[in-house]
Parts: structure tokens; C-alpha cells; sequence
């Protein structure tokens, strides 16, 4: 197959960078349809052909990853956010209105091949819903007007800007904030190394490759009592500790970039305003567990995000940071960019590492854990965004003083995106353990239109919901885990008085049947199942029995699957069934008290 120059020097510069060929399947296959549109059966036996696979194993990776297309789609593929947050804003209404506006239906192409329209799950930009991704550019805060402005602009061969950063992460600071991660948010140039040099940049590494040994590296993490920010909240000092030291094979780090979770949108302006915080955490990482390779895994979506990191990883490179004897230290350190190309079921840490070796996501049974067989089969840790973004100031200022941002065991401060029906939806940086109703209130700006609360995701969508009486709680992980629920990837999602909780557990379980890997029964056919009770009892055709049959269905999922897909669909539906079951008997016959209420949403 004749490639163009531009595509060729790129495959050929993917299939020699990783230490297994087959790791360089999924990016190349989205650099092929970024240029041809999708992916032909020649184009099949080409990767097969350079990365010495049969092409039946390029087949069965290309099907499971939802933004690769085997046939042709419109020059602009035009994908509508409905999940949660979105929907909360209007996004059902704005998807009904592309439709018309386009004359096509989901995952259909007009008949001059210029648009093509697709619902999808999150996109990552929870406080700027609704919105939009127009191939890769991102459109938030979106009306039927504006929308057919956007779509006006590309039929007339124009370009209309993007959202150059996601909507709530540059804003008037809170006086309740104690900025530490995102304290670069809003400079001029802040991705830029520059930049990053001036304002502090590079000096933990420098400190943790010069003045501290790696078993010092491990105790200060420990003693900042950092947790995982991507939603487990499993302490990072401990994870890096699990590594052995005297592993004849190669170690590895890799960052969690794969932010797939709804209501969660921190990790992008952490990689696309601070992207050398983050490679700066990953080389410290590297140091603590003697890995002198790492990866940052990111979602295909954020492929803009993926230009800008790329970019700083160059940087990096030229100033001497990366690569060999960084800072005369002896030390040496690699780092590669990876795209993944859309399945939610690749933020497990596992399913992350499958994929990042050219496979499916699914995931593997444990043990082993990844600290012992990891990647390639290689001793590996895994940490999120977030968690890795924190090691600088955590080297910097010292664990203790860390720690003591927030509450003990909960050390540090957390980014905490919130969306819905707030004043004020925003990606906001407090201390662990500030008050989620004075958070509310007072930093987010209360419940919009003096609606009254109704209930919060507190940490994503696979959190159990938390009530309007809940909520005077301390957000860290052991006083949310107390009180029934989550603080998670740091999604939260507000909702008002109008909103119907039997649409909220309708919409989040069709997300999750949508995104199961299918590996296993418990959640392929309970996902299934339960999103097709859920849609007929929110469509009128609802029994008395099948609420009971619902909550039942979602407990018996619990434990019994091979990752946590499972369960993070089973807990938001236990606690929607559970707290809520009077909204479901209203149901019953059809009787929606709120159906009125969701017909005005998309203008309000």
C-alpha cells in the first residue's frame, strides 16, 4: 500500500519505539484514519504486515475501540455528549437538534459526505456541558444557535475556533482554594519549559536525583499520605514500595491519562496548561522504583492534548531532563506518548496495560498485580494524573507539610470538578476534607434558578448518590466511604429539584452497558439487562416488581466481576433505587413528575 510521506515516516517511527512492535496497532491505526477517513482491509494488511501480525489479530483489536471506523464517516464527525453532565445542561435536547439541523440520525453520514453525527459517552468536558467534538476540536457551553453557527462555519469551508482550554479551569480564583498543582493555570505559555523553569519547575527533580536515595523518594510520598487520584484512593507511597528491588527485568512506569470517567475533566488542563508538572512527577517516579521507562497513556479523545504533551516531552529532551544521565546524575529516563482510542474499560489499570500492548482492554485477573507483573510482564506501577502531577511539590516542600493540606490519612490538596445544576461548574483545587455543602454553596455557587438540592455524585458517575440531607460531610475518601459513598476520580455532579432520578439511573446504566468489555457474564448481561428494565420503566412500561428485580439485579453484581466495571455501575443504581424508590412507584403507568421540567432544559 503507498502511504504519503508524512503518514510513512509516522509508522515508522511508531513501530520502532516500543519494545514490543504490536504496542504501535492502536496509534497507528488512528494516524490511518486521521488521514484516509478509516480503516480499509488494505489498510488492515499493511499494520499487519509491518508489525508482523496475522491480520485476523489487527481485525479483532480495530473492533473493540470505538473511534476506529471501518467504513467512511464525514469529513466533520460531529459527536454529542448526552451523559450525565451533559444531559443535566441540555444535551438530549441539543442531540435531538443536530439531527434535524443535519437530517441524519446517530452514526449516519449525509449524502455529501461532509457530516456525519454520533451520540457518544463522555468527552471529558463535564463543566463546559453541553457539549460537542467536532473530529477532535472541542465546542462547550453550546445552544441550538450556536450550534448552527458551528455547523454553518465548516458547510462554508471555514474553521471555527475551538475551546483552546476547558471551560471552569480558567477562572477567578476562590478564596477557599489553595492552589498547588494548578497554581500555572493562567500564565502566559504555562506548557512551555520556559515557563515551567521560571515559575519553580524541575527543581524537585533535581533534589530527588541529587539529594535523596530512592528508598527516600518512596518514604516521602508515604509520609504525604497521597492517595490515588484517579478514584481508588489506594495510598501511592505503598503501591511504589511494592516493586521489587532486585527484579532481573525491566521496570516501568505509566500514567493514567485515560480520564473516561463522567463527571470527571481535571486531567486534561492538568496535561494541556502544566504537561512538564506531570513528566517532572513521572521521571521522580521512575527514580523512587529504578524504572528508566515510562508512558502516558491518554484517551483518544484528548488528541490535542496528546500534540501539547508530545511537545513538552521534547522539550524535555533538549534541556536534558529526559533521556540519558539526566542532570549529570547518572540516571537515565525514556518517556513515550500512547493514545488509546475510546473504551472507557481502559482506565483499569490492567485493561491500560493490554491496550497499551496493542490488544483489546480487557482485563486481567489478579494476582498478579501489576507492581510484580505488569506490563510486557515486567514489574510496573500505574498512577493517575492527578496523583503524579502532586510528586513535585510532595519532593519540593516535604511529605508532612503536604500532608497537613488536608486530614489525616487524606494528606495534600484535591482538584474537584463540578458540573450540573450549580452556578458556578468548575475544576476547583481544596484542601482534602473541606465541607461538600460549603463547597456547594459557597465555592460553586449554590444551586442555580434558587432550585432546591435534590441529590450529588460526589467523585463520578460510579459513585453511589448522596442526598440533599448528606451532604454536610468533610470530602476525603474515609468520610465519604462512611457515609455510604465515594470521593472517586473528583467528579462531582450536582442536581436540582427537577431532576428525575429514574432518567439519572436509566442514563448512567446505558453508559455502562455501552462500555463493558463483555469478558465476563455478571456484567455483560447485567449492564445489559438492567439498562433494558431501566429504559422500559422510564418509558411507562414499568412493573412493581421490577423495582425490587432492579435493586436485586445490581447487588448480585457486586464482587462478582472480573474488574470494577461492575460494581461502579451496580453502586449509583443500588443507591438511586434505594434512596429514590418513590420516584420509581411514581413511574409506574407512566406518571414522570419531572417529564415537563426536561422538556425545558435545553433553553433554560
Amino acid at each position: 500500500m503507498e502511504l504519503s510521506p508524512k503518514l510513512a515516516a509516522k509508522f515508522e517511527l511508531l513501530q520502532n519505539r516500543y519494545p514490543v512492535k504490536r504496542s504501535a496497532l492502536v496509534p497507528m491505526m488512528l494516524y490511518a484514519q486521521d488521514e484516509y477517513g478509516y480503516i480499509s482491509d488494505e489498510m488492515v494488511n499493511e499494520l499487519a504486515s509491518r508489525l508482523d501480525l496475522r491480520p485476523v489479530e489487527v481485525e479483532e483489536t480495530l473492533a473493540y475501540y470505538s473511534m476506529l471506523h471501518r467504513k467512511p464517516i464525514g469529513k466533520h464527525h460531529v459527536q454529542v455528549c448526552t451523559n450525565v453532565a451533559c444531559m443535566l445542561r441540555g444535551g438530549a435536547q441539543l442531540l435531538q437538534h443536530a439531527k434535524k439541523r443535519l437530517e441524519i440520525g446517530h452514526k449516519e453520514t449525509t449524502q455529501d459526505g461532509v457530516f456525519s453525527l454520533e451520540e457518544v459517552e463522555c468527552i471529558g468536558a463535564c463543566t463546559g456541558a453541553p457539549a460537542i467534538q467536532v473530529n477532535y476540536d472541542y465546542y462547550e457551553n453550546l445552544t441550538p444557535l450556536k450550534f448552527d453557527r458551528i455547523i454553518e462555519e465548516l458547510d462554508n469551508g471555514s474553521h471555527p475556533a475551538p475551546v483552546p482550554v476547558i471551560t471552569g479551569a480558567l477562572r477567578e480564583r476562590n478564596a477557599l482554594e489553595i492552589p498547588l498543582i494548578s497554581k500555572r493555570w493562567g500564565i502566559k505559555d504555562s506548557h512551555k519549559i520556559d515557563v515551567y523553569l521560571q515559575n519553580g519547575g524541575y527543581q524537585a527533580l533535581e533534589k530527588a536525583l541529587k539529594q535523596m536515595t530512592p528508598e527516600s523518594i518512596i518514604d516521602e510520598v508515604k509520609k504525604s499520605s497521597l492517595r490515588g487520584r484517579g478514584g481508588a484512593g489506594f495510598p501511592t507511597g505503598m503501591k511504589w514500595s511494592f516493586v521489587p528491588k532486585d527484579s532481573p527485568k525491566p521496570k516501568y512506569v505509566i500514567c493514567n491519562a485515560d480520564e473516561s470517567e463522567p463527571g470527571s475533566c481535571k486531567d486534561r488542563p492538568l496535561m494541556e496548561m502544566d504537561p512538564h508538572q506531570l513528566i517532572e512527577g513521572i521521571i521522580i517516579a521512575g527514580r523512587a522504583i529504578d524504572a528508566h521507562r515510562g508512558f502516558i497513556y491518554i484517551r483518544g479523545e484528548y488528541r490535542y492534548v496528546l500534540d501539547i504533551v508530545d511537545a513538552a516531552i521534547a522539550e524535555a529532551y533538549a534541556r536534558g531532563y529526559l533521556g540519558n544521565n539526566i542532570l549529570g546524575s547518572g540516571f537515565d529516563f525514556d518517556l513515550l506518548i500512547h493514545t488509546g482510542a475510546g473504551a472507557y474499560e481502559c482506565g483499569e489499570e490492567s485493561a491500560l496495560m493490554e491496550s497499551l500492548e496493542g490488544k483489546r482492554g480487557y482485563p486481567r485477573i489478579k494476582p498478579p498485580f501489576p507492581a510484580i507483573v505488569g506490563l510486557y510482564g515486567c514489574p510496573t506501577i500505574i498512577n493517575n494524573v492527578e496523583s503524579l502531577s502532586s510528586v513535585p511539590a510532595i519532593i519540593l516542600e516535604g511529605g508532612e507539610a503536604y500532608a497537613n493540606r488536608g486530614t489525616p490519612k487524606n494528606g495534600g490538596t484535591r482538584l474537584l470538578c463540578v458540573s450540573g445544576h450549580v452556578h458556578k461548574p468548575g475544576i476547583y483545587e481544596i484542601p482534602l476534607g473541606m465541607n461538600m455543602k460549603k463547597f456547594i454553596y459557597e465555592v460553586a455557587g449554590g444551586i442555580r434558578g434558587g432550585k432546591k438540592l435534590k441529590a450529588v455524585i460526589p467523585g463520578g458517575s460510579s459513585c453511589p448518590f448522596l442526598k440533599a440531607d448528606e451532604i454536610d460531610i468533610p470530602m476525603d475518601y474515609d468520610s465519604l466511604a462512611k457515609a455510604g459513598s465515594m470521593l472517586g476520580s473528583g467528579g462531582m455532579v450536582v442536581m436540582d429539584e427537577d431532576t428525575c432520578m429514574v432518567d439519572m439511573a436509566r442514563r448512567i446504566m446505558h453508559f455502562y452497558a455501552h462500555e463493558s468489555c463483555g469478558w465476563c457474564i455478571p456484567c455483560r448481561e447485567g449492564t445489559s439487562w438492567l439498562c433494558k428494565m431501566l429504559e422500559r420503566f422510564h418509558a411507562g412500561f414499568g412493573r412493581l416488581e421490577d423495582i425490587d428485580m432492579v435493586g436485586d439485579l445490581a447487588k448480585n453484581m457486586l464482587g462478582r466481576t472480573f474488574c470494577p466495571l461492575g460494581d461502579a455501575a451496580a453502586m449509583p443504581t443500588i443507591s438511586i433505587v434505594t434512596k429514590f424508590r418513590s420516584e420509581f412507584e411514581d413511574h409506574l403507568h407512566g406518571r414522570c413528575a419531572y417529564k415537563s421540567a426536561e422538556a425545558l432544559v435545553g433553553s433554560r
